[in-house]
Parts: C-alpha cells; structure tokens; sequence
C-alpha cells in the first residue's frame, strides 16, 4: 500500500475555529454583510442604514436597521399582512404587494423622523426613474442601502418592487434601472432599453390580471383552486388596479402601525400546571435541580432493584 500522507491531523483540529452560526446555517453572507454595515473611522458611531427585504410563504418583510456591535437595531418595519388595514385582504407576496411594502415602510420611516412633509416621494407612479437626491431641496434625504440576503438579484424579482416602493416613498436609495422589469441590455453596440410601462404594469399587478382572466377562461377549477381567498373576497381581475391605487393613496394617508390590542389574560401556575383566565389549562414541565434530577434516577433504580428482588 502506498504512503498515504494524513492532512487533517491532530495539529489541523487543534487550530481549526468553526465558522460563525449563523454561517453555519446558511442564513447570512458575512463577506456581503461586512461590506454594508463597514463605516468610515471618520464618520464614527454615525448609523448607517440599510433596507432589510425578505420573503417568506405567506409574506414580504421590510425593514430599516442599523448595525450595532450588539446587533441590528431596528427603527421601523412593515410587512405585506399590514396591507388588510389598506384594502388588500389577500395576495401578500406578489410584486405589487412589495411596491406597497416598501412605500410602506418609507412613509413610516419618514414620518417617525419627521421628514414626510419634505419627502413626499413620487405621487404619479408611472414606472419610471425616480431619484429623490435629484430633488432641489434645503435637506438631505433619508439614506439607506439595499439588504437582499441570500436572495439571487435576478432581473424582474419580488424584491426590485419593494426597492421602487420604497424609492417612489422618498427614501433615496442608490439604484439602477437594470434588474426592473422591463429592462433590455444593449445588443450588438446598441442601447440599453427600459420599459416603464412594463414596470407600471407589474406595481399595479397586470400580470396577474392576465393570468386570472386566462385561468377563468381555460381552467375555473384551477381558478377557483388558487384564487380562492380573492373569490372568498369578492376580487375579480377588473378589480385589482383599483384595488393596489386606492391602497397607495390609504398608505400616504396613514402609514402608522396600529399595535395589537392585548388580551389581558393572566396565568397561574402550581407545580407543572398553567392555568389561565381564559379557562385554557397547559402542562409545563419545571426544570428540575441536579440534586433532584439524582434523587429521580435513584429511585428508579430502587424500584426495579425491589421489583427484581420480588420476582426472584
């Protein structure tokens, strides 16, 4: 057999330092991280935001935050299940329920620091370049970057909807046009081509008009199968652009978060029972001692010595 040279030794495991957790999990890109939370050691403890958008099943989430060596802090958030309050009762993770999130969570954000007047953002949405720093104005605009994540930044994705939202909001955001729907690179030394009634379609949710009308045409089980809560809703697909431009002018109106209201339910506990006002019972195993976690072993073993004892 030849030599078979060990490079994994005992010296290798001694040095080896495993990767941060959340590296470990698959959750952060820390090389991207470290590239947007890095500050100027001249611009010390000045915060430096960022637009946090994820999605999830059921939802999209933004987020404004700012990095601490503690932490994100975050300053104000929304997610696309708010929309209810705004008129738009289902539907919450396509791209038009992510323009109305960013804007969202702008107008929130603007409002909080007190520069919604100032920044009104753009009212006529007509899917076009907007660029708020471009404005003549005596203050500087809110600035934040952009935070997608693990998310691939593909031409046309959800996430581009919640950046325009938030755009078109009056946050000013550094961007280019070129992964909005609606975008042809240049061919053969020409010019690159952007379609901003391509973009206005998708904000205003065309896309899935067309396919609901095309759907209810070919196939109304499958219709009735996957539009089920807008049916529930009583939401056809000439309904949808009214629907997404009312609830635009309802979050310019009022972008404020309504908190839950609390239940005011007690729990008392005995022993390894809850019991609360509401009449619900639950069952909560109490953390036992060492001495006590010793005391359980040992009787065990008594018991089946004894029960041993009697057999014999």
């Amino acid at each position: 057999m030849a030599f078979v040279k060990v490079l994994k030794n005992k010296a290798y495991f001694k040095r080896f330092q495993v990767k941060n957790r959340r590296r470990r999990e698959g959750k952060t890109d820390f090389r991207a991280r470290r590239k947007m939370v890095r500050q100027d050691k001249n611009k010390f403890n000045s915060r430096k935001y960022r637009l946090i958008v994820r999605f999830t099943n059921r939802k999209c989430i933004c987020q404004i935050a700012y990095a601490t060596i503690r932490g994100d802090m975050i300053i104000a958030q929304a997610n696309s299940s708010e929309l209810t309050k705004y008129g738009i009762p289902c539907g919450h993770k396509n791209y038009a329920a992510a323009y109305c999130t960013g804007l969202l969570v702008a107008r929130r954000v603007l409002k909080q620091f007190g520069l919604d007047e100032k920044f009104k953002g753009k009212e006529e949405l007509d899917g076009e370049d907007y660029h708020v720093e471009d404005e003549e104005t005596e203050q500087r605009p809110f600035k934040c970057i952009l935070d997608v994540g693990l998310q691939s930044t593909t031409v046309g994705h959800r996430m581009w909807g919640a950046l325009k939202g938030a755009v078109d909001g009056g946050l000013h955001i550094p961007h280019t046009n070129k992964k909005f729907p609606g975008y042809k690179p240049a061919e053969d030394k020409g010019e690159a081509e952007y379609d901003a009634e391509a973009h206005k379609e998708k904000i205003f949710a065309t896309h899935l008009k067309e396919y609901m009308e095309m759907l209810q045409e070919e196939d109304p089980t499958k219709y009735e199968a996957h539009f089920s809560k807008f049916i529930e809703n009583d939401i056809d697909a000439d309904k949808l652009e009214d629907l997404y431009t009312e609830a635009h002018s309802k979050i310019r109106e009022d972008p404020d978060h309504e908190a839950a209201e609390k239940k005011g339910i007690t729990h008392e506990r005995s022993a390894e029972k809850l019991t609360s006002s509401d009449g619900t019972e639950h069952v909560r195993f109490v953390k036992l001692t060492l001495e006590q976690r010793r005391a359980k072993v040992a009787s065990k073993i008594a018991a089946a010595q004894a029960k041993m004892m009697e057999e014999d």
